[in-house]
C-alpha cells in the first residue's frame, strides 16, 4: 500500500465519501443501511456523527474504519481509493493510520494496563523496548502513569476507557474513530473522557470522528453530522457548540 500523499496538512480533506451505499441482504429482504452518502472530513476536525438507531451512523463508521466495505460508491483516504485495496492492504491501513475507541472498552481482562496498550504495537512488529516506552508514554498522556500494572478488573470504568484511549493513540494514528466512547460511563466520567479526547484534538491536531446519540457529548465536537434513514440530514448538520 502506497502512503504517498498521506502527509498531514491542516485543512486538507483526508476522508472523502462519494455516493456510498450499503445494502445488507438481497431481494425483498434487502436492507439499505446507506443510500448514497457524500461526506468530507478535514485534517484536525472533531466531528460528531449522530442519528437514531438504524440511521446508518454505525455503518458509515465501520466503512471509515475499514471494518466493512461499501456496496457501491467510493471511499478516499488521503486521496487513495480504499475500494481498490486488498483485504490485507485495508488491514495495514487500519493498523498504521486509524485508532479505535469503543463503548465496551474491549480490554484483555487478564493483562495489565501497560500490556493492553502495547497490543497495537505488537501487531505492527515494534521491538519490545520501543513498544514498552511508547505504552508508558501513552498511559501518562491519559493520566494513568501510576496504574500501569493494574488489570482492567482493578480499574474503574473511567480508568478502563482511559486505557482504551491510550491503546488507540499509542501508534500515533492519523484518525481516531470513537463509537459511543462514553456510553458505559456516568455523567462525571463521561465529561472527563470527553475533555481528554477534546484535548488530543485541540493540542495534537488529531482528527476525531465520534458516533454518539448524546447531544451533551456531541457539544464537544466542532461539527455535527446527522444521519436519518441512511442519508445525511443536511438541515441537521451544525458547526460549533450547542
Amino acid at each position: 500500500m502506497k502512503t504517498t500523499g498521506m502527509d498531514p496538512n491542516q485543512n486538507q480533506t483526508i476522508i472523502r465519501l462519494r455516493g456510498v451505499t450499503k445494502v445488507y441482504g438481497r431481494g425483498s429482504a434487502a436492507m439499505h443501511a446507506l443510500k448514497g452518502i457524500d461526506m468530507d472530513i478535514r485534517q484536525g476536525e472533531f466531528v460528531a456523527v449522530m442519528g437514531p438507531s438504524g440511521s446508518g451512523k454505525s455503518t458509515v463508521m465501520n466503512i471509515l474504519g475499514c471494518l466493512d466495505t461499501p456496496t457501491r460508491g467510493q471511499y478516499f483516504f488521503y486521496g487513495m481509493d480504499v475500494g481498490k485495496l486488498t483485504r490485507d492492504q485495508r488491514a495495514l491501513l487500519r493498523r498504521h493510520y486509524l485508532g479505535f475507541v469503543f463503548q465496551g472498552f474491549n480490554l484483555l481482562n487478564r493483562t495489565s494496563a501497560l500490556e493492553n496498550v502495547e497490543l497495537p504495537l505488537i501487531y505492527r512488529g515494534t521491538p519490545v523496548a520501543k513498544r514498552r516506552k511508547l505504552a508508558v508514554e501513552a498511559l501518562a498522556a491519559v493520566g494513568l502513569s501510576a496504574w500501569e500494572s493494574h488489570t482492567p478488573g482493578e480499574l474503574s470504568g473511567g480508568q478502563q476507557q482511559r486505557v482504551a484511549i491510550a491503546r488507540a493513540i499509542v501508534a500515533h494514528p492519523r484518525v481516531l474513530l470513537a463509537d459511543e466512547p462514553t456510553g458505559n460511563l456516568d455523567s462525571s466520567r463521561s465529561r472527563e473522557i470527553m475533555e481528554l479526547i477534546s484535548a488530543f484534538n485541540r493540542e495534537l491536531g488529531l482528527t476525531i470522528i465520534m458516533v454518539t446519540h448524546e447531544t451533551s457529548m456531541a457539544a464537544y465536537a466542532g461539527r455535527r453530522i446527522h444521519f436519518m434513514d441512511g442519508l445525511i440530514d443536511n438541515g441537521g448538520e451544525q458547526k460549533g457548540a450547542l
